[in-house]
């Protein structure tokens, strides 16, 4: 990281010394015999150098395979607007004397002007939206779309520089050759792209599975339609839909999404499970807890109220049980990791389905008990679902039913053949690790138990390991334990992947360089070939179709979603 850095500010150094040549030589009287015309002239030809620079990153990154290039192409388009703009100033304060009148004047008689300032006012949005802020606020789409105007610049700029010279052209003709090269080279890739894009859609496999039919990611806006308090400190937020009435993507019961939250400036995002069944599809419900000590989770509780809009993306998730992956099923349950279980009972519920169910829920005291009231319904309409909860900490006399946390020895009490049927387990970190133990002890088969496991920024966590699946079921996520194994296969090391942080985020904060330009899935300079496992992108605008096909990925938008081994 600090080598990249460093490369990039001898570049950013380097470029500026053709200008401070340039006023040295001005200083020291070194211009020749009309030294405002040579200035003007000189800096109209460097923003020309820089502006064809930068457009020819992305081919030489692309035929060469040299992606750290990348980093390089907004300061050479920088340094192009610079220039430019270093070029009118002084036709402006030194050719025209500072007169506005008379640079008007002068523009409007001689053609070449009028097309070098169309040139200089298409680059104005262009520096404008360069920062990375500005990427995240358009969108990638969007911001790609904007600067594709930077050719329109070049080609104003070389059409301004033929135009101005009146004798030998050789220059401008070379400068325009060599921009009809990089504009020919876009075209052809563009239309290869369209091509592979249709020949990998029209042969993509049929999916045989409700596992591996998992829906493509969707981004947008829903909106708050009810708050509902659950326990003191879990509500449920509805959402809708802005328009119509079936939420723009469909979901697996048990998978979440995730929330982009402003929270004091800067984006914030954290991921929950939806609670409600994909049966129910006018809307989707996230049943959150407030922490304490949780950015995300407080800030939902305390602002997010009906009529709002939120920022989404869904959905994602393999904690899913749809009734055809077994015929019985035993559900553990921990505090709000209720939650992706609570879906799947609503699901199973919703279509009939006549296989058994059996939830085991450990909650601290009778008031912490999420859903209570549907529960005990459920369970009274429906014979094949039994629902056992057991306190943790609650010693009142008017508790009848079970108390202390989840063992085997009431494991094997409460479902004798438990060795059977398919285990799916949630709850907080410390849960999960010691129980996935006790479950194996008892000889169940570890294919047959599904965990998925959150951390919670209120409790002292334990030593324990984390189960693989991480997700924040309801819990705020930003603390979140370790869940999976991220491994480097070049850098030879090892780390723990916590939910919600990209690779390159967990790159950067392990001293893992991994080249990176724009962090906003534009750019594309952070690609690495995943060789295992399986991630999830919010962006994928700059991987082409081969190179999907020969698994890379974009570090600053992937998410692991199991342990991952990557190139980098």
């Amino acid at each position: 990281m600090q080598v990249d850095r460093f490369t990039k500010w001898v570049v950013i150094v380097n470029c500026a010394v053709p200008v401070g040549l340039l006023t040295w030589d001005a200083i020291n009287g070194r211009l020749g015999a009309n030294p405002v015309n040579f200035a003007i002239r000189t800096t109209g030809i460097l923003s020309l150098i820089f502006l064809i620079l930068s457009l020819a990153v992305t081919p030489l990154m692309r035929l060469a395979h040299w992606s750290a290039l990348g980093q390089f192409r907004r300061v050479m388009g920088l340094y192009a607007f610079f220039h430019a703009a270093v070029h009118f100033g002084l036709f402006y304060l030194l050719d025209r004397k500072a007169s506005v009148a008379d640079t008007f004047a002068e523009i409007a008689t001689r053609r070449y002007l009028l097309v070098g300032i169309v040139g200089l006012i298409i680059m104005v949005p262009l520096a404008i939206t360069s920062t990375n802020r500005m990427i995240q606020r358009l969108g990638p789409k969007r911001w790609k779309w904007l600067h594709r105007l930077a050719y329109l610049a070049a080609i104003a700029g070389a059409l301004h520089y033929y135009m101005l010279v009146k004798a030998d052209t050789t220059w401008p003709l070379i400068f325009a050759a060599v921009l009809g090269v990089l504009l020919g080279y876009r075209l052809v890739a563009h239309y290869r792209q369209l091509r592979a894009d249709s020949y990998a859609l029209r042969h993509a496999p049929v999916p045989s599975s409700p596992e591996g039919n998992r829906p493509q990611r969707w981004e947008g806006n829903l909106r708050v339609a009810a708050v509902f308090v659950e326990t003191p400190e879990v509500r449920t937020f509805r959402l809708v839909p802005t328009k119509g009435t079936t939420l723009p993507f469909a979901h697996l019961p048990g998978q979440f999404l995730t929330l982009r939250l402003n929270i004091d400036g800067r984006e914030v995002r954290r991921s929950y499970t939806i609670a409600s069944p994909p049966s129910r599809s006018a809307y989707c419900e996230l049943s959150i807890k407030r922490e304490e000590n949780g950015l995300a989770s407080r800030h939902v509780h305390d602002t997010l109220q009906a009529g709002e809009l939120v920022n989404i993306s869904a959905s994602a998730g393999r904690f899913t049980f749809t009734g055809l992956e077994a015929e019985e099923i035993v559900m553990l349950a921990g505090g709000v990791g209720i939650t992706p279980l609570m879906s799947q009972i609503r699901y199973l519920t919703d279509i009939g389905w006549p296989g058994q169910m059996q939830l085991i829920y450990s909650v601290k005291t009778e008031a912490d008990i999420i859903f209570r009231q549907e529960l005990d319904e459920l369970q009274r309409r429906y014979p094949n679902l039994r629902v056992i909860v057991t306190l943790t900490r609650d010693t009142s006399p008017g508790w009848t039913g079970l108390r202390g946390r989840i063992t085997g020895d009431l494991l094997i009490q409460c479902v004798p053949h438990l060795a059977k049927c398919r285990v799916h387990l949630c709850g907080p970190n410390e849960m999960v690790g010691p129980l996935k133990q006790v479950l194996q002890t008892l000889g169940i088969p570890l294919q047959q138990i599904h965990s998925e496991s959150f951390g919670s920024p209120s409790r002292q966590l334990s030593n324990a390991p984390a189960a693989p699946g991480s997700v924040a079921n309801g819990s705020d996520n930003s603390e979140t334990v370790p869940a999976f194994r991220l491994r480097f296969a070049k850098s030879n090391r090892e780390i723990a992947a916590v939910d919600g942080k990209t690779i390159l985020d967990l790159a950067e904060s392990h001293g893992i360089a991994i080249p990176y330009d724009c962090r906003a899935g534009v750019c594309g300079q952070c690609k690495t070939r995943l060789i295992s496992g399986s991630v999830e992108m919010d962006s994928e605008d700059a991987i082409e179709a081969r190179e999907r096909a020969q698994g890379l990925i974009l570090a600053c938008q992937a998410r692991c979603l199991e342990d991952v081994v990557v190139e980098a």
